[in-house]
């Protein structure tokens, strides 16, 4: 793998470890796994009467790429919607596979860019926005 992959600022945003834990009471859960190399995601959710995300939390057990992915999107989740979380997983992919950076608040998951150079690993940056989609579907 490339050095470039792993640089100082992914490691970081995986060690922040944003939202890491798992919510307590009534919430919502999805999980995801990658049979390939055993990565699994599971994302809680609490949404509001609009349905937009009031809280997050996320348990892992995965590759530096899961865990930085994982702290980015519980990060800037409050307050998004499914729609919004389906729109972010469409632009990851994009970007993983030669389009732009997502915009605004999602502008940090430039930092996954040079991932786009190893197809095994588009599915470790996508697999916390697809347990978090999963949980989604099951709120409201």
């Amino acid at each position: 793998m490339s050095e470039d992959l792993y640089q100082k600022a992914l490691l970081r945003l995986a060690a922040s470890a944003h939202g890491a834990g798992r919510l307590h009471g009534d919430c919502c859960s999805g999980r995801e796994a990658n049979a390939m190399c055993g990565d699994s995601v599971v994302f809680d959710a609490r949404v509001d009467g609009a349905a937009r995300i009031t809280e997050v939390a996320n348990e892992l057990k995965g590759c530096v790429l899961v865990q930085a992915s994982a702290s980015l999107l519980a990060e800037h989740a409050v307050g998004r919607s499914a729609a919004e979380v389906a729109a972010l997983r469409a632009d990851v992919a994009a970007m993983l596979e030669g389009g732009a950076v997502p915009g605004g608040v999602w502008a940090g998951y430039e930092v996954f860019k040079p991932a786009a150079a190893y197809k095994s690993r588009h599915s470790c940056v996508l697999l916390p926005i697809d347990a978090l989609a999963k949980a989604l579907e099951g709120c409201g």
